[in-house]
């Protein structure tokens, strides 16, 4: 009880300080959520035995945006037409609207209206308020400056105590990130992430000379930190996110995209048990050796990190099998899969309770917890939002803002990567990039167009 009322406490100045900020400023109140972010902790860290959990300070600041931006809409009779109009927007709200809908199905209401609310109030916060902050063209580089200084700060926390064993202790990246990444894997992801708009700053003739080189500095701490985290699909999502930069670049036609990917699938199909057998006789364990690493990728017979994804992925697919159509509901994975673990797919990190987490996947995830429909909306809001950036890229000539338009995309490239083997859409750290960058992508491409309305000269 001690422990309770003095955080109640505490907290009073900081909620001051969040009304003050949402009565003057909800734009300096997003601001402040978006620098806090790489710094916000669990707030079990700070208080047990509580029933909940969030991020502290950023998700408390996110509701009071949502209450906001809810009695404004409700005054105003309405939010801008045009971004609601969007299609990105529709994709957003098509996905939003199924989570809505299968929270009422679901086995665990309670759970899942918790991630109705969760998500909802990202989305109103992260991505319809941050568009309509991007109406002044200034406010694009600033919105990525304010995670990537704090961001910063966190990567030298993490070498800083790295060195205390040996930067080459690969076991040590796993911790040295807490308390503000709950390991090294989301960590990754969100370097992987900003990585390429980083280098985007860094070398376009589009930004002046003191821009370009803070940029390069921050850049190579940040592949600093790419390198020691020793996270494997963030280092896979990197790769994947240049072959598709080459891909926008070189003008590769779609058709002959099309044909390779399908080409690739289908080669896969055929070949699988060839290949399976060849996947299973790596035999190669995670280790500091870079090489060594990189190639444990692909070991599915010893390394336990690999083998205990498959084992969530594996339960994720029966739970979709007896629920195809509502799955078990939004947020409901890591209270169900228990009982779907196989002995034969069970490892050393697996647990009786199933109380290990997720199922490891942005996509299989929602397959489980919304059925099908959950994973086929999510997937139409991917391709609505990889779409737009390609034709607004392809549009504009403002090299500014092709940089910023190709470094969010190939940033989000990287977490649909990453999302095939993690899942952080639940968290603050992953969401401001993800909504974000999708704001950036929109953002500019009604800018863009609403300017070349205005600029078409009226017939004679």
């Amino acid at each position: 009880m001690v422990k309770k009322d003095s955080l109640a406490i505490n907290a009073l100045p900081v909620i001051l300080l969040m009304v003050l900020l949402a009565v003057f400023s909800i734009q300096k109140l997003i601001y402040l959520v978006v620098l806090m972010a790489p710094l916000s902790l669990p707030l079990r860290e700070l208080s047990q035995g509580l029933s909940f959990d969030m991020f502290l300070p950023t998700e408390p600041l996110l509701f009071g945006i949502l209450i906001i931006f809810l009695l404004k809409v409700l005054a105003d009779r309405g939010f801008d037409r045009r971004i609601m109009t969007h299609p990105v927007t529709v994709a957003v709200f098509i996905n939003l609207g199924w989570i809505f809908l299968a929270s009422f199905a679901s086995s665990m209401p309670v759970v899942s209206f918790k991630f109705f609310l969760s998500r909802l109030w990202f989305i109103v916060g992260l991505y319809l308020l941050v568009i309509k902050i991007f109406e002044k063209e200034k406010n694009y580089e600033f919105f990525v400056w304010l995670y990537v200084i704090s961001f910063v700060g966190v990567i030298f926390y993490a070498t800083i105590r790295h060195l205390g064993y040996g930067l080459w202790d690969k076991d040590a990246s796993h911790f040295v990130v807490k308390p503000f990444y709950n390991d090294h894997t989301s960590y990754g992801a969100m370097l992987a992430m900003y990585i390429p708009l980083m280098m985007g700053f860094s070398f376009s003739p589009a930004f002046g000379k003191k821009f370009r080189i803070a940029a390069q500095i921050a850049l190579a701490i940040l592949f600093m930190g790419l390198i020691l985290s020793y996270a494997r699909a963030a280092w896979l999502s990197i790769f994947a996110g240049l072959m598709v930069w080459l891909v926008i670049k070189l003008k590769i036609r779609f058709s002959v995209l099309f044909i390779t990917i399908a080409s690739l699938i289908a080669f896969f199909v055929v070949f699988q048990s060839q290949i399976l057998m060849a996947l299973e006789r790596n035999s190669e364990e995670s280790s500091a050796n870079i090489a060594e690493h990189i190639s444990s990728m692909s070991n599915i017979s010893s390394d336990a990190s690999n083998l205990e994804r498959i084992n969530r992925w594996s339960c994720a697919i029966r739970m979709f099998e007896e629920h195809p159509f509502w799955g078990y509901g939004p947020g409901t994975y890591m209270f169900k899969y228990a009982p779907y673990q196989l002995t034969k797919d069970r490892t050393i990190i697996s647990t009786n309770a199933g109380d290990g987490g997720n199922a490891h996947s942005e996509y299989l995830g929602p397959l489980a917890e919304e059925g099908v429909l959950g994973l086929l909306t999510f997937l139409i809001l991917i391709g609505t939002v990889i779409y737009t950036a390609i034709k607004v890229y392809s549009r504009i000539t403002d090299k500014r803002l092709k940089t910023l338009v190709l470094g969010s995309l190939i940033g989000l490239v990287t977490y649909y990567i990453h999302g095939l083997m993690n899942n952080f859409l639940d968290t603050d750290k992953a969401s401001v990039p993800f909504w974000g960058f999708t704001a950036i992508i929109v953002a500019i491409d009604l800018a863009t167009r609403a300017k070349e309305k205005t600029a078409t000269p009226l017939p004679e």
